[in-house]
């Protein structure tokens, strides 16, 4: 653990040496009282401007009242020594517990410490480094070997590998050649390589996944909510019973004991819920960007934990979203001229299907003999292409044009060409299962989570064969994006559940969910946004991964709860009877605070 030299450290070894010099100037009471009141001034005077502070915030109870209330009641029965150890026992548990949240904090950030602070820019022949914030859209930068790229961009010059570990977890080197995407953070190979901003340092990807780690904590879990509401009234309650620890045995007869009350205030303090709940969960998320997985808060953990069931996209998804035109079967015209036709109607559409019938057409495509376009969302385009009217879609946009067309037994999609209101043919598209979707059921299985579903577009035939080989339990087919939302809401019913889509056309099924999973959605501003887990990298075994990391990482958190409050209750009852000394009610909180402590931190390292 890294040590941090600072002033509060300072103050506590200055008191401490003042406080061991009073031990010396016990018969002299004047400068042994002086030198005690010095040493607790010192390393104190700072929990009483907290304790102000929260004061006028309007939290009266918290752990400085506590110190405060118990000390100052020391120093009034003449238990000098006393309070003045424990505030410094205090003030050192506290600087032990702040030093490793704050190396754990460290830790994470430079795990994730994918910005650059500089860019090569490309002025004509000259390339010149300048501060990364001073680069812009469209700028074109260069890259050298070895070095982090620092902007997302489109490679236009040069060839080479880069490391995405540090934004994916996955350790195969990407062949990156022109044409390709980058992405800031990638740690460039051997090539040298020239690049198209995409994006400036404000809005570059490891600029948003950094701002996401960092402010992961705004996103709290039922669990640290409840802690923060404990808090604020057991406080008061602790101070009640301190209280009435004095009075009652007064009001009976007996004699006045406030030192038990005071170890009843020390040992109630409770800081080693209050900081080792939230810095649970900040390791959970820590230690899943690690492996690829960004959890956007701590409530996500809580969401992936409860997981009982799986519902998966197919495009994109399950399979690699990479459309390759299988078969074209045309009626009056030649096969090059269907695909013309589509490739043309196609051209402006944004749809992954679209895409590869344009890729498949070797012409260049003249727009200006594109008029009309028109994108029905979910069923496919109308255009006026060479001045004809042709739709392509499925077999419902046929159906709602009137148009007559075939049974087609074909694996893959189908797309339908009409010209003129007439069919005119089809073209078959095939999209490959990713390999890790094959172990996705079996992995999900193995943690507990029997029940997957499939929704998709696409129709019965294509579903159920994609099914019957990644083994999903039940599938449905031909929906519409709303179809989707609906049939989500259906499942939601009789489980907690998660939707793993693209981050993009599944936004609003995403949403609905009760955790929403994007995949490979690190450059994407929908998944992002939609999104409460982002799996940095198409590889779907980082579901069952993340899982893992939220069951184990709430498995501490609990632990620690249940750990510190059943030690507290222990302390509580010895001070009650009077067989706990203030020394053993502080070392008790101390100890407590850091065990738990160390016990999260545990996250970040324990095998999973």
């Amino acid at each position: 653990m890294k040590i941090n030299i600072n002033s509060g450290i300072i103050k506590i070894i200055i008191s401490t040496i003042l406080f061991i010099i009073a031990l010396f100037f016990k018969e002299y009471n004047i400068v042994y009282f002086g030198l005690l009141t010095l040493s607790y001034v010192l390393v104190g005077y700072d929990i009483f401007i907290e304790a102000f502070k929260n004061l006028l915030k309007g939290h009266l109870f918290d752990e400085s009242t506590l110190m405060i209330i118990a000390t100052i009641s020391a120093f009034i029965i003449g238990e000098y020594p006393e309070a003045v150890m424990v505030i410094l026992l205090f003030q050192f548990g506290e600087y032990l517990s702040d030093m490793a949240v704050n190396n754990s904090k460290e830790s994470i950030v430079k795990l994730m410490d994918l910005r650059s602070d500089y860019v090569n820019l490309k002025k004509g022949d000259k390339i010149e480094k300048v501060d990364i914030k001073k680069a812009r859209v469209g700028d074109i930068f260069v890259v050298k070997p070895f070095e982090k790229v620092p902007l997302d961009g489109v490679v236009i010059e040069g060839v080479t590998s880069v490391d995405s570990s540090s934004l994916t977890g996955e350790s195969v080197p990407l062949e990156i050649n022109v044409s390709s995407l980058v992405l800031s953070g990638y740690l460039n190979g051997n090539g040298l390589i020239s690049v198209r901003a995409l994006s400036d340092e404000s809005t570059s990807t490891a600029s948003k996944i950094i701002d996401l780690i960092e402010n992961s904590s705004e996103k709290k879990t039922n669990t640290e909510k409840f802690i923060t509401k404990f808090s604020r009234i057991y406080t008061p309650i602790i101070v009640i019973l301190a209280i009435l620890l004095v009075l009652v045995p007064l009001m009976f007869g007996g004699s006045l004991e406030i030192y038990n009350a005071l170890v009843f205030l020390v040992t109630a303090c409770p800081c080693a819920l209050v900081i080792s709940v939230p810095l649970g969960f900040f390791c959970g998320v820590g230690r899943a960007s690690k492996e690829g997985i960004l959890i956007k808060g701590s409530d996500g953990i809580d969401g992936l934990a409860k997981i009982e069931a799986l519902v998966l996209d197919k495009t994109g998804t399950i399979t690699e979203g990479k459309f390759v035109v299988r078969k074209v079967a045309s009626e009056g015209v030649s096969s090059s001229e269907l695909v013309c036709l589509a490739a043309y109607s196609e051209y402006y559409s944004n749809h992954s299907i679209a895409r590869s019938i344009v890729g498949a057409y070797s012409e260049k495509i003249d727009e200006k003999k594109i008029k009309n376009y028109k994108e029905i969302s979910g069923y496919g385009v109308k255009a006026s292409v060479f001045g004809k009217d042709i739709i392509v879609g499925s077999d419902k946009l046929m159906a709602m044009n009137d148009i007559d067309i075939p049974n087609v037994d074909s694996f893959g999609t189908t797309v339908f060409v009409s010209l003129n209101g007439k069919y005119l043919g089809y073209i078959s598209i095939y999209d490959k299962i990713k390999d890790s979707a094959l172990d996705l059921v079996f992995l999900l299985k193995k943690i507990g989570i029997e029940k997957t579903f499939m929704l998709s577009g696409d129709n019965a035939d294509i579903c159920r064969n994609v099914c019957e080989k990644v083994k999903i339990d039940e599938y449905y087919s031909k929906l519409l994006p709303a179809d989707k939302v609906k049939k989500m809401k259906e499942i939601k019913k009789d489980y907690f559940t998660a939707f793993v889509g693209d981050g993009i056309n599944d936004a609003p099924v995403i949403k609905e969910a009760d955790i929403g999973i994007s995949m490979g959605g690190i450059g994407s501003d929908a998944a992002i946004e939609a999104a409460d887990v982002i799996i940095m990298h198409d590889n779907l075994s980082k579901i069952p991964l993340a899982i893992k990391i939220a069951r184990v990482t709430q498995k501490i958190v609990k632990f620690n709860i249940i750990f510190a409050l059943g030690f507290k209750f222990l302390m509580l009852v010895l001070a009650y009877f009077g067989l706990a000394s203030i020394w053993m009610a502080v070392f008790a909180d101390v100890g407590v605070t850091l065990l738990a402590v160390l016990n999260a931190l545990r996250i970040m390292r324990k095998k999973i």
